[in-house]
């Protein structure tokens, strides 16, 4: 499978015009391919935007001609299954063979604006496997003409079928942190997203995707493996540095997040962070060539799709940088 290399466009930073700028400047300079997240508030409030990720998924299918998907919606709360179905099917019948449909469990940030109760994480797994159950019912009934029904234990689907639908249903790349959801995402998804880590973390997320992807009689090699690095480059490790500091705080954060409901507590939170905590979290440094060689090294333990985002608003200025010294360096 080859490798992808494409611009992770932050629409918790970024006004939407300027994301769609920002993603074809980034084709146009070697990247290929584009992710966003779907986020209904910023992580901090200095990010500033929180656009919607559907119709900017669309504007990217206009002016650009990678690969686009959301990385990641959560098929749980905000949005019952049968729409993130709906809406997946059609961005995949108007670009076809580019859309994918990256799948998380969620995060009270953004989810619990609806007011219902917001669950501890196994019940938010469960919901999510649930969803993708009902996700790949309504893919098929699209493709095969003919309503489908569910009844499970979170969510109702009265019979009904998708009526606008590609030839080939999206993939389904799921958001995983942890093993058992790993091997569940081998056994039910196509592939697996994360985000960079420790090499040894990563192996054994991938030795129980690998398991769960061969107890389902897929092979695992053949599946994607998506990765979303969050980085720091300016003209100096100063510049660097501050802007990881004021623009992404939350990478600093050494403690699941899931559970935190405004951007103004993650604002409270983001005074406790120090330098010397973005270590092994997050590459901050003015030389192309370290970053460089963290993400060779993630290509080398085998993620064929890596989508990059660097934190400070210099976007133009790096998108340069890394098109010129970093990506036509990697070893593929």
């Amino acid at each position: 499978m080859s490798l992808t290399i494409g611009y992770a466009a932050m629409l918790e930073q970024f006004h939407p015009s300027d994301v769609v700028a920002f993603s074809e400047y980034a084709e146009s300079h070697g990247f290929d391919g584009v992710m966003a997240a779907d986020h209904f508030a910023p992580w901090v409030p200095t990010q500033g935007q929180a656009a919607f990720v559907w119709n900017v998924l669309a504007a990217l299918g206009e002016r650009t001609r990678g690969d686009i998907g959301p990385g990641v919606t959560a098929p749980t709360f905000r949005w019952h299954p049968a729409m993130v179905a709906q809406a997946s099917a059609t961005l995949a019948a108007m670009y076809p063979g580019r859309h994918w449909l990256g799948l998380g469990s969620g995060e009270a940030l953004n989810e619990h604006i609806i007011g219902g109760y917001w669950p501890e994480a196994p019940e938010r797994i469960n919901r999510l496997f649930e969803a993708i159950e009902i996700i790949k019912k309504l893919f098929r009934s699209g493709l095969e003409g003919k309503d489908v029904k569910h009844r499970g234990e979170f969510y109702t689907l009265e019979s009904t079928r998708l009526w606008t639908m590609p030839e080939v249903a999206p993939e389904i790349l799921v958001a995983t942190a942890g093993p058992v959801t790993a091997k569940r995402t081998g056994r039910h998804a196509d592939g697996i997203i994360t985000v960079g880590a420790p090499l040894e973390k990563i192996e054994m997320l991938f030795d129980r995707f690998a398991t769960g992807a061969r107890e389902a009689g897929r092979d695992p090699e053949a599946m994607p493996k998506v990765l979303q690095i969050h980085l720091s480059w300016a003209p100096t490790d100063e510049e660097a540095l501050a802007n990881a500091m004021t623009e992404w705080p939350n990478g600093g954060m050494k403690f699941p997040k899931a559970d935190i409901r405004s951007p103004h507590d993650f604002a409270q939170i983001a005074k406790l962070v120090r330098p010397q905590d973005f270590a092994g979290r997050m590459v901050i440094s003015a030389d192309p060539d370290v970053h460089r060689a963290t993400i060779q090294r993630y290509v080398d333990l085998g993620f064929n799709r890596i989508y990059l985002h660097n934190v400070g608003r210099n976007q133009r200025e790096w998108i340069e940088v890394f098109g010129r010294e970093v990506l036509p360096r990697l070893v593929r």
